[in-house]
């Protein structure tokens, strides 16, 4: 069951001809799904917003109200690192069907790049982006295998569905210099790398959304990407209404219709 299902995720209209041609069309069974993760999978920066900044606007619940779902858990939490996921794998049961997360940003020190970039000096934000590279190459790998084998453990039916983050601003933006675009830019692709890798080591498919919000960044013509706010920092370079609809929901349905 499982290869059956990671194929129609991974390559859904080879799985669908295949599909049909074994047997009379019918419709998916419907799934128990589980939406979890971080603040781009909690839907920070869309508000409004119920507890751990969950918003109707984030992926997750866009998904889960647009296809056959047998139950729909809603975990994700802004501001958690991978080591503070326990109480979102409680959700987690032999039942499940599909997982979608996003997770490491945080582990990474997501805020201080953001706060050294924005406050400090070109210079201060070269170093808060090295350093959180750094923190991807050497901590980052082990949390996220350890995350993701939990997962695989408490929900070993699941499709498992990493999505990335994506670069978060345009590199010809209205905001900040051009060095600090550069290394924003920079720390989103070495945190891609990071991610996609484990995800690949484990086995489970990963989402790489960059292309997709290329042109879409923070400070652009057509954000999907929120601009720093002093008032509202939580909201800060994270994805608007649009970057959860059409950014990050629609490379879900591409991988799971």
């Amino acid at each position: 069951m499982r290869r059956s299902r990671r194929l129609a995720l991974l390559f859904p209209s080879v799985a669908l001809a295949l599909t049909l041609a074994a047997a009379p069309a019918h419709a998916a069974d419907p799934v128990d799904y589980v939406a979890m993760g971080d603040s781009y999978s909690s839907g920070a920066g869309a508000p409004p917003y119920g507890l751990c900044f969950q918003s109707a606007a984030a992926y997750g619940p866009r998904w889960a109200a647009t296809h056959d779902v047998s139950s729909f858990l809603f975990t994700a939490c802004g501001g958690v690192t991978s080591q503070q996921m326990g109480p979102q794998f409680l959700a987690l049961s032999d039942r499940t069907d599909l997982v979608t997360i996003t997770i490491g940003g945080n582990d990474v020190g997501f805020i201080n790049v953001v706060l050294g970039c924005v406050t400090g000096t070109d210079a201060q934000c070269t170093a808060a982006v090295d350093q959180a590279v750094r923190s991807g190459e050497t901590t980052l790998p082990g949390r996220l295998d350890a995350t993701y084998a939990t997962i695989e453990k408490r929900a070993p039916r699941a499709e498992v569905v990493v999505l990335g983050y994506p670069r978060l601003v345009e590199p010809d933006g209205a905001c900040l210099t051009p060095s600090k675009r550069a290394d924003l830019n920079r720390g989103a692709d070495a945190l891609h790398e990071v991610i996609s890798d484990r995800a690949a080591a484990a086995g489970v498919a990963y989402v790489d959304v960059r292309d997709h919000f290329a042109g879409h960044g923070a400070c652009g013509p057509d954000p999907w990407i929120n601009p720093f706010s002093a008032a509202r920092i939580v909201e800060s370079f994270h994805p608007n209404r649009d970057g959860y609809a059409k950014g990050y929901l629609a490379l879900l349905n591409s991988v799971t219709d």
